[in-house]
């Protein structure tokens, strides 16, 4: 029977090759799979007049030295699998005889299936809703695979097989990108390629050169052990190549050892990538690319193969390169040595490249903060025993009664009893904290500097200056769920438009008695096409934005709330554990009641963490963003503003809530009538900051490494085993394929697929806030940010490396938001370290008590002149101690500035009060300038692009014109006399646009 199409159904088809190809099958009933794939392989010879390497087309892909794993190559041995389609299938008794037309190579491949043929397809011209999996059945989406498997091969892909043996099981297609089809999608993603042009590396002489010399020796053996051209910190080959787009037409220009070799996997997958993202189904259902096929269980993954086993069996020289990173990167053994970036780059992708060349900067840039940190706390024991204030607190001589903590349970205490914890304050809030913060934040500025300069060198090395055009083409490529939705809107709105045509036919035909005929209703289906919307509108997001700030308030809500339990928490313990008549259980009441409720502020924020990332994606995708690009960054957005108030909430409560607002004694706030507020203990607030800190910072890093990297991924990949096996030993219908080992795409399908970086990134913004933002209170940050980051990156390696399916090689220029996030963080936290250093620390009391207060200019006598008085005859009616160990007390002290009981205006606020208050908010004005201005001189006196590459970039360009405008000379000389002066001023004009390009 023949396939009767019409003009409007071949148009749904892709592009004319598609049209043609149906054109030529148009007269035949069904077309076995070998004519099918004779039609596909001379669709992918397209473009061989444009010429072809002059290299063999047999060689084989890699070096027979190098070890790869079983299944890396198609059954001929030649072709190497560059990506992987997994899907699940399911025989049925009503599809098996369609499924049988499919001829069985006796290699165990199979070709892609048969032609479709309209009469034998459902058509879903509504596109695919989310959720959609669950309503297609086997046979639909063996169907759609068969269409978009064609349009593949129509693409120029190659496919292969295995037969499906089982009822059940998954099903594996390789692809591979040939040359011809390689080399056109390299011209139109203008992927930049080695010319046979280089030049040597300028080299520092006299005493720069022996300084270098000396300085590359000392690094040596921190050099990974990678091939000279995959080591970035190498200098031992100074001989740099050009590169330049590849084309089609300048193969000459181009040093092509092999075509196999010139592009590297993850060149060639990122080309496969980029063919499934635009290849569309359109018989069967409305959909474009594998993510909307991915997104309804068409196909249950897609991903790129790993190279093998990273384990070795062979000696050094035969390592492939996940082998290479396995050794020389993801290995605890090598945590002193340097990344192989390149390598990372090559394997991963820049993407995941510029990531770990981040992690590698900002960890180098730990060292010195954590430095002087350490010198800070060292500065802090030395000096402790000649610190006046802490020697005047553990004085008993001084005998200080403190006011009681809670009402009636709790009793007078001296203030020698807080003498540990005076001591221990003292280590942190000493006189080098102000300057450290002050360093701090000139660090902040400096390492952003830094790192846009480390970034630019990284772009100039992986050819990613000019990678504008593919982000914006990339951007450009709209969601699958954007796509469902506005199918849907589209298909509504036509059937709207369309029944309401009908009705008014109906009444045009009552008056007239006969329709105008079919030309009518060709112009009006004509007119639908042309008014559907081609995106969606303000009205149609506007209820996932209501629903955006409404979730985000309430979990807001949710975050206080949390944090006010805790508060609640501290209030009841701090009274019910005061009640124990045990002198020494009550002297610990203090610090247990604090150290319990931090590990309770702990566990509440890394369970909320996990709540707010999930809230976040699903907040995000009630949006409807259109392109992955714009879901990320707005998912980022909600994640960041979410797990940092869940993180920083309790510790800005300790900073500048706690203790404000507690009252006098004899009139203190309470909560709800009976829960009285809570203070500070006599040295500040700041040390409990600092516990409160290091404990969440500590914890956040050692739970979220150990449980949530590695023990729950261990876990899940027991799991899935156990059910292989136990799946296995239900369905053993073929014992032989059973017992064959196992593939390497069998292998990576067992791997947990890569859910991005975006994990990756956020707990390190988030430890960079603990870094910056508090770092006057808690100056050891640095140091313990520095010791985890050092066993993260090759934590995130062995992940990436072993654990995890290979990425899919993204290129990006930059780190994106992330960059953004950290200069706003590092702005940020000079606002919180001057209030920090005004408001919770004794720095402000402590210099202005020497200056203006001291009758001797020293610091004796601060903590009397700290304390105020208060009248025990003044307490309210049940709220004083009852019974007590302390007699005939007239007199406590609290710590405030506040007019004794026998003056005019009794607990007033004091003279040294508003001095004090004036101090510290002058300060604050004072710091956040100064740091601000020596920011801003950093960032200007250090330029974004180092002098030498600049130089090194016109020197390049120069070169490569150089080069282009000889090449050209040559091919004109080489051209007949006769040869027309039109052609010749046409060839000038397009080199001169190429000379443009290389100068933009």
């Amino acid at each position: 029977m023949a396939m009767n199409r019409s003009p409007s159904r071949s148009d749904a088809w892709n592009g004319m090759e598609r049209m043609r190809m149906t054109t030529a099958m148009g007269e035949s009933s069904s077309i076995h799979s070998e004519k099918l794939l004779s039609l596909a392989r001379s669709l992918s010879e397209l473009g061989l007049d444009n010429g072809t390497p002059p290299v063999s087309s047999k060689q084989p892909a890699v070096e027979p030295s190098i070890e790869l794993g079983k299944g890396a190559f198609f059954a001929d041995g030649q072709r190497k699998v560059d990506y992987i389609l997994c899907y699940h299938y399911k025989k049925r008794r009503s599809s098996q005889q369609r499924l049988s037309c499919t001829s069985v190579a006796s290699n165990g491949s199979i070709p892609v299936n048969n032609v479709l043929r309209r009469d034998t397809q459902p058509e879903l011209e509504t596109g695919i809703p989310e959720g959609e999996e669950s309503r297609l059945s086997e046979e639909e989406k063996a169907v759609m695979r068969e269409e978009f498997e064609f349009g593949l091969m129509e693409q120029g892909l190659q496919l292969e097989r295995d037969k499906e043996s089982k009822s059940q099981g998954i099903g594996f297609i390789r692809l591979h990108v040939p040359w011809t089809t390689l080399s056109r999608e390299a011209e139109l993603q203008k992927i930049k390629v080695p010319i046979k042009k280089s030049y040597e590396l300028r080299q520092p002489q006299g005493i720069m050169g022996k300084v270098a010399s000396l300085y590359q020796t000392l690094i040596k053996p921190l050099r990974p052990d990678v091939p000279e051209t995959l080591n970035t910190q190498s200098h031992q080959n100074r001989t740099k190549t050009l590169s330049y787009p590849f084309s089609r037409d300048k193969l000459h220009l181009f040093e092509i050892k092999s075509q196999d070799t010139l592009f590297d996997y993850s060149v060639r997958s990122r080309i496969v990538k980029e063919i499934l993202m635009r290849t569309a189904c359109t018989q069967t259902c409305q959909a474009t690319g594998i993510s909307s096929l991915l997104s309804t269980g068409v196909y249950n993954s897609a991903f790129p193969l790993h190279d093998g086993s990273f384990t070795r069996k062979g000696g050094r020289g035969q390592r492939n390169d996940r082998q290479l990173l396995y050794e020389e990167w993801a290995n605890y053994g090598v945590m002193f040595k340097y990344q192989p970036l390149d390598l990372i780059r090559k394997y991963f992708g820049e993407a995941i490249g510029l990531y770990f060349a981040w992690m590698g900067v900002y960890t180098r840039m730990l060292v010195p903060p954590s430095v002087l940190g350490l010198a800070v706390f060292i500065y802090g024991i030395l000096t402790v025993d000649t610190n006046v204030p802490s020697q005047e607190t553990c004085n008993d001589s001084l005998n200080f009664t403190m006011c009681p903590l809670c009402d009636a349970v709790c009793d007078y205490w001296k203030l020698s009893s807080v003498c540990s914890l005076t001591r221990a304050s003292y280590l942190f809030d000493n006189g080098a904290t102000t300057l450290f913060a002050i360093f701090m934040s000139l660090w902040a500025a400096f390492f952003l500097e830094h790192w846009k300069r480390r970034q630019m060198c990284l772009k100039h090395a992986w050819d990613l200056i000019s990678l504008e055009d593919e982000e914006d083409r990339v951007q450009d490529i709209p969601r699958p769920e954007y796509d469902a939705i506005l199918q849907e809107k589209r298909s509504s709105k036509k059937r709207g438009e369309k029944r309401k045509t009908e009705l008014d036919g109906v009444g045009d035909g009552v008056g007239d008695g006969v329709g105008d005929g079919e030309g009518e209703e060709g112009e009006k289906d004509t007119m639908l096409s042309e008014r559907e919307p081609d995106s969606l509108t303000l009205e149609d997001q506007l209820p996932g934005y209501m629903i955006n700030v409404s979730v985000v308030l309430m979990m807001m809500g949710v975050t206080f709330s949390a944090v006010f339990g805790v508060i609640l928490y501290r209030i009841t313990m701090l009274s019910i554990w005061s009640m124990d008549p045990d002198p020494k259980a009550k002297s610990s009441v203090r610090m247990t009641v604090t150290t319990t409720a931090i590990i309770i502020n702990l566990l509440v924020v890394l369970i909320l963490d996990e709540i707010y990332g999930a809230i976040a994606v699903w907040l995000t995708e009630l949006e409807i963003p259109k392109t992955e690009v714009e879901f990320e960054e707005r998912l980022i957005l909600k994640s960041f503003l979410l797990k940092s108030m869940n993180t920083f909430a309790p510790v800005f409560y300790v900073a500048f809530f706690k203790g404000r607002f507690a009252g006098p004694p004899g009139d203190y706030v309470y909560l709800f009538g009976h829960f009285r507020m809570e203070e500070c203990a006599p040295p500040g607030c700041l040390i409990e900051l600092c516990i409160q800190l290091s404990m969440i910072m500590l914890g956040k890093q050692l739970i979220q490494n150990n449980v949530f990297e590695i023990v729950i991924p261990k876990l899940k990949k027991m799991y899935r085993a156990y059910k292989e096996q136990d799946k296995g030993k239900e369905d053993d219908e073929d014992e032989a394929e059973t017992k064959r080992p196992k593939q390497q795409w069998q292998k990576d399908f067992s791997l947990d697929p890569f859910e991005g970086l975006s994990p990756e990134y956020m707990e390190m913004i988030i430890q960079y806030g603990f870094v910056t933002i508090f770092v006057a209170s808690f100056p050891l940050a640095p140091l313990f940010a520095l010791l985890n980051n050092v066993i993260e990156i090759r934590l995130d390696a062995a992940k990436f490396t072993t654990e995890i399916r290979r990425p899919d090689a993204m290129r990006r220029k930059d780190i994106g938001i992330w960059f953004n996030l950290l200069s706003g963080i590092s702005k940020f936290s000079v606002i919180t370290n001057a209030f920090v250093i005004s408001f919770t620390s004794d720095f402000i009391p402590r210099t202005l008590y020497q200056y203006m207060y001291s009758p001797t200019g020293s610091m004796e006598g601060f903590t009397e002149h700290s304390l105020s008085y208060f009248n025990v005859s003044n307490f309210q009616p049940g709220s004083s101690p009852s019974p007590t160990l302390f007699t005939e007390v007239k007199i406590c002290r609290y710590k405030d500035y506040r007019d004794p009981p026998w003056s005019i205006q009794p607990y007033s606020f004091s003279k040294e009060y508003w001095s004090v208050m004036a101090a510290r908010l002058a300060f604050v004005i004072f710091f956040q300038n100064l740091a601000m201005f020596l920011s801003m001189l950093v960032a200007w006196l250090i330029p974004d692009i180092p002098r030498s590459l600049r130089e090194q970039i016109r020197k390049e360009n120069m070169l490569l014109m150089e080069f282009l405008l000889q090449d050209e000379q040559e091919a004109l000389s080489s051209k007949p006399p006769n040869h027309s002066p039109i052609r010749q001023h046409t060839h000038l004009q397009h080199s001169h646009i190429d000379m443009c390009q290389i100068l933009h």
